[in-house]
This record gives structure tokens, C-alpha cells and sequence, in this order.
């Protein structure tokens, strides 16, 4: 599939993994729509540096566990830029709740971390669908080996993850043949938001448990996300990058 001259929209547009896939988006000639939850100002800062030195780019602010907020982002980023062709579902909530303290997990909790890694993919999976199937399209779901086994920062946030492995099967089977699904599972990665919310013990075990004995690279995930975008027959996989820690 053609790159140069298409649309992708990437939420967690803001985060540290978000921030790389734009940036190797931008060097393959797409438009991006940068979504952001909080931080506008950084997030229209980082659009005009985009702008200036690659392509198109625009920052929305989305709810993303609003129905409403997200077709009317869909809407705004077709109205901008004419076309839709890619997504990338990378925003991502988490809280530190160890396994062990079950005492500690709330409904609330459980409840915002669903809504955020899996209800929130799933309603924008939909909404972009209609305006993907009239060129084609190809979306990618951020996951996390947190998903393949019971580890990460919480029970809430494995299940998401796990939740959206499956869902880029089931998505895959839906929307084919005019749209591909696929799935990356990061490792531990450094400098994300969502490493900054885990322990720091945790993060020390995590850093040396993979065969490679280092993190995950951020390059390597926004390069497989370009591979994919430009693949024709690749869909409904999950590809792990973790330094070789969840296999063995």
C-alpha cells in the first residue's frame, strides 16, 4: 500500500511511543491527526513541528471514552484532511495496582482502564470504518505483552490489552477485505507514560527479563508500524517487540 499522501490518525499523540510513530509517519509522506487528551499546547507545538519539517498536521482533542467525541473527531479529521486511511489506537491508561492487592482494585478503576484501552479502540475502530472503506485502509492496535501473560501494572490493564488482541481478530474478520487489522504487543519500553506509572522495582526486573537483557525500542514498534501500513495481506496478527521476553 501507498504511503505518501495519506491520513493516519494516532491517538496518545502526546505519549513517548505516540510522539515516534508520528515522527516515522511524517518521514513516509502521511498526514497525521495528532489526538491528545490533556496537554494542547504540546500537542499543537509538536504538529508544527511535523508541519514544518514532513507533512500535514493537525492535533484534536479527543475523549476517547465518549462515543459522541469520537465521531465527532473522525468527522473533523476527514472534513481537514479530506481522507482517513490509517489509525493507530495507542493511547492507553494506566494506575500501579499490584496483582497481590486485590483489596486495592475499585470499580473505578477497573472501569476507567477498560473504557480507555478497549471501549475506546473499539468505538473509534468503528467510526473510522465507514470512511476507510471507500479507499481501503489499515488500523493498528497497541497492546502489550501484559496481554499474552497475567504481568504489567495491573489486573485491569492485562485484561484490556488482552481484550485487544482478540478485538484485532475480530475486527480483521469484520472489516475485511477493505480494511487490515493488526496488533503490536510492546515489552517494557523507557521514557513512556505509562512506564512512568509502574514500580520502579518492577521496572528494574522488567529492563533485564528478556533475553536481549534491555528494553523494548520505541524506532523498532514505529518502524513495524510503517512495515504494516504499507502491507497488502498482512491481517489479524499480533507482532510482539520485546527484546525476546515473553517467547522464552
Amino acid at each position: 500500500m501507498e504511503l505518501r499522501g495519506k491520513t493516519a490518525i494516532v491517538t496518545g499523540g502526546n505519549g513517548g511511543l505516540g510522539r515516534v510513530i508520528l515522527e516515522y509517519l511524517g518521514k513516509e509522506g502521511v498526514n497525521v491527526a495528532i489526538v491528545y487528551a490533556k496537554s494542547q499546547i504540546e500537542a499543537e507545538k509538536f504538529s508544527a513541528e511535523l508541519s514544518a519539517d514532513y507533512v500535514k498536521s493537525k492535533a484534536f482533542q479527543c475523549d476517547l471514552t465518549s462515543e459522541k467525541d469520537i465521531n465527532d473527531l473522525v468527522a473533523s479529521v476527514k472534513e481537514t484532511f479530506g481522507r482517513v486511511d490509517f489509525l493507530v489506537n495507542d493511547a492507553a491508561y494506566n494506575v500501579w495496582i499490584p496483582f497481590k492487592d486485590i483489596e486495592s482494585l475499585t470499580l473505578d478503576e477497573w472501569e476507567k482502564i477498560l473504557a480507555t484501552n478497549l471501549t475506546g479502540p473499539m468505538l473509534l475502530t468503528k467510526a473510522v470504518s465507514s470512511v476507510m472503506k471507500m479507499n481501503g485502509g489499515s488500523i493498528i492496535n497497541i497492546s502489550s505483552v501484559a496481554g499474552l501473560s497475567p504481568t504489567g501494572s495491573s489486573i485491569p490493564y492485562a485484561v484490556s490489552k488482552a481484550g485487544l488482541i482478540h478485538l484485532t481478530k475480530c475486527m480483521a474478520v469484520a472489516l475485511a477485505p477493505d480494511i487490515l487489522v493488526n496488533c503490536i504487543a510492546p515489552g517494557y519500553l523507557e521514557g513512556t507514560r505509562a512506564t512512568a506509572n509502574l514500580d520502579v522495582e518492577y521496572q528494574e526486573k522488567a529492563r533485564v527479563a528478556s533475553i536481549l537483557e534491555k528494553a523494548a525500542d520505541k524506532e523498532d514498534i514505529a518502524k513495524q508500524v510503517v512495515s504494516l501500513f504499507a502491507a497488502d495481506t498482512i491481517t489479524g496478527q499480533t507482532l510482539v517487540v520485546d527484546s525476546g521476553r515473553v517467547f522464552h
